[in-house]
């Protein structure tokens, strides 16, 4: 005689069981749910099985197993934790022969699953919060910069906590800017719209993994992506599309990169001042396969650190 209490994720389609769960539930002597209004018992009666609806306390399940039968509860969103917690205090009692009990996860969750709780608990804080509820892209455009700042500094520490924490914080403003974009009254588009696009993208400059194409080294991939993408932008001038906005040595490594890739004969222009200076280091760190940002970062933090110990 046995009990089972079957589980399942709620971030997967309903029908969706594994197969395990389906042999207990229709080997079952009873199958018990709480909840009449389970999104999976429309599946569970087309397939034949019977569901009591039925909120038994522990004595009651308990005894419903004498005789060697098996039950098996369909568990609620709410997971029944009195009937969990009435179980675990009878078989601690050691006056009551318990049933053999078995937890039976139905389903699991898919890679990826928990973002749609994340587009659920988005689109209710935009609904409820007095602050979210009036943010605008433009007043949210600082934050994405901030963030990515955040990430980066998390990457240079090497702390995996952190980085964990700061790449939710970059997705969150991914996921928040889709959000207000699903009211926009003339281009409306969800975060489902965004992750089409991106998806959409990465097939097609992928096509030595997607196609028929072949790639066995970096350069060569390299390669397939700069010819797929002038493909698709038809761009006037390689320096569309680089913004002027970031920070002044990554915009000077950046266009020198489109200069070298396109193999245009653009010398650097010969002015007075550490401005043109600073242009020549970053065309140089550049060509030489150096970030120039990531390495002064590295020097200004080396910096820092000789502060601290003449403060100390």
């Amino acid at each position: 005689r046995r009990t089972v209490r079957r589980t399942r994720s709620h971030r997967v389609a309903p029908g969706l069981l594994s197969w395990p769960a389906w042999q207990a539930l229709r080997t079952a002597d009873r199958v018990l749910c709480a909840d009449g209004a389970h999104p999976q018992l429309p599946y569970l009666r087309e397939a034949g099985i019977r569901v009591d609806e039925a909120a038994p306390a522990a004595e009651e399940l308990v005894a419903a197993c004498a005789g060697g039968h098996t039950v098996v509860v369909v568990a609620t969103g709410e997971g029944d934790p009195g009937l969990t917690d009435g179980l675990a205090r009878l078989a601690g009692s050691g006056r009551v022969a318990m049933p053999e009990l078995e937890l039976l996860p139905a389903s699991y969750d898919l890679p990826g699953a928990r973002l749609l709780d994340l587009v659920q608990v988005m689109d209710r804080i935009r609904v409820e919060c007095p602050w979210s509820s009036r943010r605008t892209h433009e007043g949210l455009a600082k934050y994405a910069i901030e963030e990515a700042y955040e990430l980066v500094e998390a990457i240079e520490d090497g702390d995996r906590d952190e980085l964990r924490e700061e790449l939710g914080d970059v997705l969150l403003q991914v996921v928040f800017h889709a959000r207000i974009a699903e009211e926009d009254p003339d281009a409306p588009f969800s975060v489902d719209d965004v992750a089409a696009t991106i998806v959409a993208k990465l097939i097609h400059r992928h096509p030595h993994v997607f196609g028929d194409e072949t790639a066995t080294t970096p350069e060569e991939v390299r390669e397939h992506w700069l010819r797929t993408k002038a493909a698709e932008k038809q761009r006037a001038s390689v320096t569309d599309g680089v913004p002027l906005g970031q920070p002044g040595l990554a915009l000077a490594a950046k266009l020198a990169s489109r200069v070298r890739t396109a193999g245009l004969p653009v010398p650097l222009p010969s002015g007075e001042g550490i401005g043109y200076e600073l242009l020549a280091l970053a065309a140089r760190a550049e060509a030489e396969g150096t970030d120039p940002e990531a390495a002064l970062r590295a020097a200004a933090r080396a910096y820092r650190d000789a502060i601290r110990e003449v403060e100390a």
